[in-house]
């Protein structure tokens, strides 16, 4: 790649942001397609959110990404927000107006791409564990999908009651109720999707997972077991899963197709997904990661 002064910027804003995988999957592809751009990370404080999006549209950055712990700070910031964004309560995708930065929220529609083509959802039961800000997306996904019913599971009643409350008036009117942990085997012989959206499981707490076995063997036989986790691949929940007979998917693919979906509304043309997810699997798959 040689960047010139006529490269164009794209990026992505957080803090953390050196850990993000985005610059892997989206240089690539911006490489395939032979686009003057350039994908790159930006550390931005919490205090410095306001000034930093000011700075960047000043020079002429032309997307960004938003992501921990900027994806609701941002909002207040933006001049457009999408009725989607508004449903989730965050946004993690930016694009240029003439009005000022616009925003929405693509990690729905990342959510949602590799179920829509496994079944028809219409009569269908969603199990969420966790009730943070990944749930809200899940909760809008399957909302979009037409999920028959979402249940919410969480440990704190105070904020379960909050989660709920806060669809009350929101542009996706999903059919959500919430319960606390203790529901689980209850809840579990109806489910057709359980979604884990908490972070156990991850590289700091692998070999963890939210659902012991025992709790796996009471979801029906054809249930999916979606766990937005990514690296490891795959999570105890997922290894697990499978032990069980039960099918499975891992997050990886919600961050290719959000980011898809980001990548082609700054373009405004198609965009090569299977080299997006390529790059993150050999990415992945390099020693000692």
């Amino acid at each position: 790649m040689t960047i010139t002064g006529k490269t164009q910027l794209l990026g992505v804003l957080g803090d953390p942001v050196a850990h993000s995988l985005s610059p892997v999957m989206h240089n690539a592809a911006l490489a395939e397609m032979g686009m003057d751009y350039v994908y790159v990370p930006f550390t931005v404080k919490p205090l410095e959110l306001a000034r930093a999006i000011a700075g960047l549209a000043a020079i002429g950055v032309q997307g960004l990404n938003v992501t921990i712990p900027h994806k609701q700070a941002v909002m207040p910031l933006l001049a457009v927000v999408t009725p989607e964004a508004k449903a989730v309560g965050a946004v993690n995708t930016l694009w240029r107006t003439e009005q000022g930065w616009a925003g929405t929220n693509t990690d729905v529609t990342g959510f949602i791409a590799p179920l829509r083509p496994r079944q028809n959802w219409a009569t269908a039961t969603a199990l969420i564990l966790g009730n943070g800000g990944a749930a809200r997306a899940v909760v809008a996904g399957c909302g979009q999908l037409g999920f028959r019913a979402i249940q919410v599971v969480g440990r704190q009643a105070q904020k379960l009651a909050a989660f709920q409350a806060s669809w009350a008036h929101a542009p996706i009117q999903p059919s959500l109720t919430v319960h606390g942990w203790e529901a689980l085997p209850a809840l579990l012989p109806q489910a057709d999707l359980i979604v884990n959206t908490t972070p156990l499981g991850m590289s700091t707490t692998a070999g963890q997972t939210p659902l012991p076995a025992e709790y796996l063997a009471l979801a029906p036989a054809t249930a999916l077991v979606y766990d937005l986790i990514y690296p490891p691949r795959p999570t105890r929940l997922l290894t697990l899963a499978s032990e069980t007979g039960l099918a499975t998917l891992d997050g990886l693919e919600m961050l290719v197709q959000q980011g898809a979906a980001a990548l082609a509304m700054w373009l405004q043309q198609p965009v090569p997904v299977d080299t997006m997810r390529q790059a993150l699997v050999d990415w992945l798959d390099r020693p000692g990661q």
